[in-house]
Order: C-alpha cells, then sequence, then structure tokens
C-alpha cells in the first residue's frame, strides 16, 4: 500500500519533454552526470529505446534535480526526483542520494525490477566494467565500504546519544553515557571524509540501505 502510494506521488512529478536530442556523454562531465540505458521490446514494429539522463547539480533556474526521459533518442518527459515515469509494460523509477544514484530500475507491472545499464562513458558505467574485469578486488571494496559506513554511524550515534542522556529527566531515568570513542580530531576527519567516499562508491554501484548509507549524510 505504501510503495503504490509512493509511485503514485512520484507519478505526478512527471511532465512532458521538449523533444530535444540527447545528449552524448563526454568525459568531463563525469563529476556530475549519470546516464541510463533500457531497450524494451514493443507489441509492434522495433524495440524501444529509453535514456534516463541526470545532472546532479540540478536545474540552474530552479536549483532542483530532474531526470529527463529520452525515448528513441528524443526527450519525452522530465521529473523532479524522486520520480516514476510511466512506460509501456511498468515504469522507471529514479531516486538519488547526497553522493548519487540510488535507483534507476525499470519496474514490471508483475512487480519484478531490473537495474537500467548505465552508459559505458558514465561514471557507473566505468565502475560496472571494473566489476565485470575484476570481480574479487570490486567485492572487496565494496565490503571496505560497508565497514567504513558503519563505523561512521556508529560515531555518530554516539555523537547522539551522549549529548542526550546528559538532559536531567534522560540522566535521571537511564543514567549518563560514557563516549565508548574518543578520537583525536584528524582521525574523526579522516574517518568522515573515508565514510563519504564510501557511500560514493556504492552510489555508483545503486547500493542504498535506508540506514548504512543515511548515515553518511
Amino acid at each position: 500500500m505504501y510503495q503504490q502510494w509512493r509511485r503514485r506521488r512520484a507519478e505526478k512529478r512527471v511532465a512532458p519533454g521538449d523533444g530535444r536530442a540527447l545528449q552524448r556523454f563526454r568525459w568531463w562531465q563525469v563529476p556530475g552526470r549519470a546516464l541510463f540505458h533500457l531497450d524494451q521490446a514493443a507489441p509492434w514494429g522495433p524495440p524501444r529505446r529509453y535514456a534516463v539522463d541526470v545532472r546532479h547539480w540540478g536545474n540552474q533556474s530552479s536549483g532542483e534535480v530532474e531526470a529527463r526521459l529520452y525515448l528513441d533518442g528524443r526527450q519525452h518527459a522530465v521529473g523532479r526526483m524522486p520520480v516514476a515515469f510511466p512506460i509501456e509494460g511498468g515504469v522507471i523509477e529514479v531516486d538519488m542520494s547526497d553522493y548519487g544514484m540510488k535507483r534507476c530500475h525499470f519496474v514490471a507491472d508483475d512487480g519484478t525490477e531490473r537495474l537500467l545499464t548505465p552508459d559505458p562513458r558514465s561514471p557507473e558505467g566505468r565502475r560496472a566494467r571494473f566489476g565485470r574485469r575484476h570481480p574479487g578486488v570490486s567485492r572487496a571494496i565494496g565490503a571496505v565500504s560497508i565497514v567504513f559506513l558503519l563505523v561512521g554511524l556508529a560515531l555518530l550515534a554516539q555523537e547522539i546519544a551522549v549529548p542526550l542522556s546528559e538532559i536531567p529527566p534522560i540522566a535521571e531515568r537511564f543514567g549518563r553515557i560514557e563516549p565508548l570513542f574518543d578520537l583525536p580530531r584528524w582521525l574523526d576527519v579522516t574517518l568522515a571524509i573515508a565514510a563519504a567516499l564510501a557511500a560514493t562508491e556504492r552510489a555508483l554501484r545503486l547500493r542504498y540501505h535506508w540506514l548504512i548509507d543515511a548515515g553518511a549524510s
């Protein structure tokens, strides 16, 4: 029920596109652009090719981040994220976090879903290619990313819990919480940077967990 409500709300964000042509991905756009493709079989004629184009730094006039849906190379629809684009046979759901993409999936009418294919020149495409060529190293990097995010989450929980425990009513009922970690400033900053890099690495693989990844924000 909640998922259906979220989808209906996301679909309301969709507006018609202006028909402009899809721009080819350029190397200098790597820090701020994501591009995904989907070839979808049509009941008639050849397959239809969809593309989702996201510029991370947002629309220059509104400051909001939009996803743009292209159909056979022409802009078909736009929407402020999170957005769900209705297409033949289902919807394309698009969303992002503070560190990059967290969702760009085709969800069929029967509930099955699959990730759109990242453009090979995009950062997500480059990360996927690295994973195919070096699967062992890729899994190790993914594991290290989770470790840094969990460490960051533990430090964040301490920063919240310790001051709360000093509030008189809470301290009287539960007692004060002593910090488990007393890190030097340089290490604290280093771990924060490491957690941000870990969240970015997971975003390149469109891996997102509401607790683990949100803790890096």
